[in-house]
């Protein structure tokens, strides 16, 4: 005779998974179709899901990145590395590559590492992930905005739409990203948040004579980004003079690791640029030194002697006040080595951040210590899981970002459809 223990397990699970991001669908796919006798119901607050798929890598959509060693790979995350070397270890870029490709939808690698659709279009990922959930029977509700979520003696969830509408259900997967409603509900539950702030942004640089370079780059540069009584952080990459400051991935990356730093600092620092990395700072003044002695009677500002960009170097020489005239025979060995620093060390004040084109991340979320990373379950409440980036997680530019919402939310839908 079955008892009321055993017939509840028989029943179906219902569960609901709040966020129609790449994570929600992801979660709510992996669950679907790992327990296909689960009723899985996808909430997303507005009518048109994915959006952030939609636009992200400018229309193409960076899917990942082809790192495929755990150990690598948790090294392009500024936050939540460490706990994603176990989740890497179980569903990674590889895995990812695979799981597109088995739906019909092969990745390519460009040469820097970055992961795209062969389509180069982001519609391709959006469509198929659509499918996919169709195909597992997800029950996709746009338009649903939650407004609260309670738990009850039965331990299940009831969540409150804004329509007026109350859905109940077994277990919950919070895939909000940053939106404000996760972090809430995740509060009342009693989850710490780290506070959200910006990464991946551009630097803002008032200086009107470095912005008339607008759409000069260089590749590569070294940055030194400083604020007061912090240490200093570096990276090495492209970099990209846009009209308000600078851009490009060495930019990205530095704001990525420094995120936290610079907002507390309000977006005021120094920015030290070497121009020329390859080259140690004596190197560069001998070439300069060569310059003037065979092209003494020559202005300065039409002979460089250094592989920059004809602009930039007008832009160094007017910086430090050499006039269009001034010859290399009539300058000073102190003028010489105030253009060695211009190159090797300059310094610009950031003065504010600019935006990322349309892909907004930001480095803040639940904190990690309350998730159990094998199951993505929440250490404080039973049934309740995360996913995305409503997580303390962040990664730099390049595919890093949805290789943990991807990872994420693959666990949580495995853990999640277990009976």
């Amino acid at each position: 005779m079955t008892n009321q223990r055993d017939f509840l397990k028989l029943q179906p699970l219902t569960i609901v998974v709040i966020g129609g991001g790449a994570a929600g669908f992801f979660g709510a796919i992996a669950c679907a179709n790992a327990n296909p006798y689960a009723r899985v119901i996808l909430l997303e607050a507005s009518r048109q899901p994915l959006a952030k798929v939609r636009i992200s890598g400018g229309g193409r959509c960076n899917v990942t990145h082809a790192c495929f060693e755990a150990a690598a790979l948790v090294a392009n995350y500024p936050r939540g590395g460490k706990a994603l070397r176990g989740a890497f270890s179980r569903f990674q870029a590889k895995d990812t590559i695979s799981w597109f490709a088995n739906q019909g939808v092969p990745l390519k690698k460009e040469a820097d590492g970055r992961m795209f659709p062969v389509t180069d279009s982001s519609e391709t990922i959006v469509q198929c992930l659509m499918n996919a959930a169709e195909e597992t029977q997800v029950e996709l509700r746009t338009g649903k905005q939650v407004v609260s979520v309670k738990q009850l003696p039965s331990n299940e969830f009831a969540i409150n739409l804004k329509s007026g509408e109350t859905l109940k259900c077994d277990r919950l997967l919070l895939a909000t990203g940053s939106n404000p409603i996760g972090y809430k509900i995740a509060k009342e539950f009693g989850h710490q948040i780290e506070p959200p702030v910006p990464s991946l942004f551009t630097f803002n640089i008032v200086d009107p004579n470095l912005r008339a370079l607008s759409g000069v780059s260089m590749n590569p540069v070294r940055l030194r980004l400083s604020v007061p009584e912090q240490p200093a952080l570096e990276q090495i990459g492209p970099l990209l003079i846009t009209h308000w400051g600078v851009s490009g991935p060495a930019v990205l990356k530095l704001s990525a690791w420094g995120a936290r730093m610079l907002h507390n600092n309000r977006y005021q620092a120094t920015l030290s640029i070497n121009w020329l990395p390859d080259l140690q700072q004596e190197q560069v003044r001998e070439k300069l030194l060569a310059v003037k002695n065979e092209w003494g009677k020559k202005a300065i500002a039409l002979h460089r002697g250094v592989d920059l960009p004809h602009r930039l170097w007008q832009y160094f020489i007017t910086r430090i006040g050499i006039s269009a005239e001034d010859r290399w025979a009539e300058i000073s060995n102190k003028t010489l080595n105030q253009i060695v620093q211009e190159i090797s060390q300059g310094k610009y004040l950031i003065n504010g951040k600019g935006a990322f084109k349309e892909e907004f991340v930001t480095c803040g979320g639940i904190c990690l210590k309350e998730v159990n990373f094998k199951t993505m379950e929440s250490k404080i409440i039973t049934g309740l899981y995360f996913a995305g980036e409503i997580l303390d997680i962040d990664g730099i530019t390049g595919g890093f970002n949805f290789q943990s919402a991807w990872t994420t939310a693959y666990l949580a839908g495995l853990a999640i459809a277990e009976n």
